[in-house]
């Protein structure tokens, strides 16, 4: 495989997890590791043999110092992560089962990277020999300084002519439609692949596939061409859109699929049924796919598979990050995913 770089900008949290499909009210005591958007990207990455940066912001204090060791644990380059600040953000995870949907409480109010801001970030040195950048719609959405430091890595990445990912991840906790709007239009404007899931557009930007209901759990694939295309149309610099598409029957078993729209031709990756462990970090999970099979030449309709693949089996992993290596992504690929025993 030829040498790649990427570099993924974003938060990265505590997780404190009820144990056991407790409720919050009933727990006495929380799992704790890290987790977030970007650096579930990176870790997936850097487990596919890609040279992975993460660039964040982390307090000068041991939860910072234990936030650092869990990305350099799996291979994550973090030579640009600057210190300073007084918090990491936490969320709180109660996860569902059967119909009781998963809940998440967000404490990352004044976390550090919430309170980073242009000119912070060596863009320069970080971006050197970088092949990727990727972002999601979590960062922008902390604070008025993340955003604007979200904006002037893009612009400083596409000046360098690097590829950039964002995966549009509303989260209507951190804020609404109409903020939302607001700043990924600015953002969008300098990305090359949109990702998103099968509401994102529909929140952020009101572009609705025709048809489809998610609140029904079965979605039709062939009618989020549309999506694609008006989002390609609203952005023309847009060269690909890619969407996963989860169909719940409840909160443990869910379909999982996804689509890929290139302005050219329409792709439908396999469906997998799963019953579900830990869904927190799929998306993510996908998005890391996707850039492997992108960045190492595979056809957009294995870049698709590989991705879906890559995601479905972190639905059965604990935690935000995704371990697994190729060889379990494309075994499954290949064999179905029976889940026989590997002897």
């Amino acid at each position: 495989m030829p040498s790649t770089k990427v570099v993924t900008f974003g938060e990265i949290m505590l997780r404190l997890s009820t144990p056991m499909y407790q409720r919050f009210v009933q727990a006495s005591q929380f799992d704790a590791n890290f987790g977030g958007g970007e650096a579930n990207v990176a870790v997936s990455l850097a487990q596919f043999g890609i040279d992975s940066y993460y660039v964040t912001r982390l307090p000068e204090n041991e939860i910072g110092d234990a936030a650092l060791n869990s990305l350099r644990k799996y291979g994550v380059k973090t030579n640009f992560i600057l210190r300073g600040g007084d918090r990491l953000g936490i969320y709180f995870l109660e996860t569902g089962a059967s119909q009781r949907p998963s809940n998440v409480i967000y404490d990352r109010s004044r976390s550090a990277i919430a309170e980073i801001v242009p000119g912070l970030v060596n863009w320069d040195d970080v971006l050197k020999e970088t092949n990727w950048f990727h972002i999601t719609g979590i960062t922008p959405a902390l604070s008025a300084g993340a955003a604007e430091a979200s904006l002037e890595a893009l612009k400083n990445a596409k000046q360098e002519n690097i590829t950039v990912s964002c995966d549009l991840n509303y989260r209507k906790k951190l804020w609404n439609r109409e903020q939302a709007e607001k700043t990924m239009t600015l953002l969008m404007q300098h990305v090359d692949v949109a990702i998103a899931n099968e509401e994102d557009a529909e929140m952020v930007f009101v572009f609705f596939s025709s048809g489809a209901d998610v609140r029904l759990g079965k979605l039709d694939a062939s009618r989020y061409q549309s999506v694609g295309e008006l989002l390609m149309k609203r952005f023309p610099g847009l060269k690909s859109v890619a969407i996963t598409l989860r169909e719940s029957i409840s909160a443990s078993e869910n379909n999982w699929s996804s689509v890929f729209w290139d302005g050219k031709k329409f792709y439908q990756s396999n469906k997998y049924r799963m019953r579900i462990v830990d869904r927190v970090g799929g998306g993510d999970a996908f998005a890391a796919g996707l850039i492997f099979g992108m960045l190492t030449g595979k056809s957009a309709q294995d870049s698709l598979e590989f991705a879906t693949a890559a995601s479905c089996l972190k639905h059965s992993i604990p935690g935000d990050f995704n371990h697994v290596t190729t060889s379990e992504v494309e075994n499954l690929m290949k064999e179905g995913g029976s889940g026989r025993v590997q002897r």
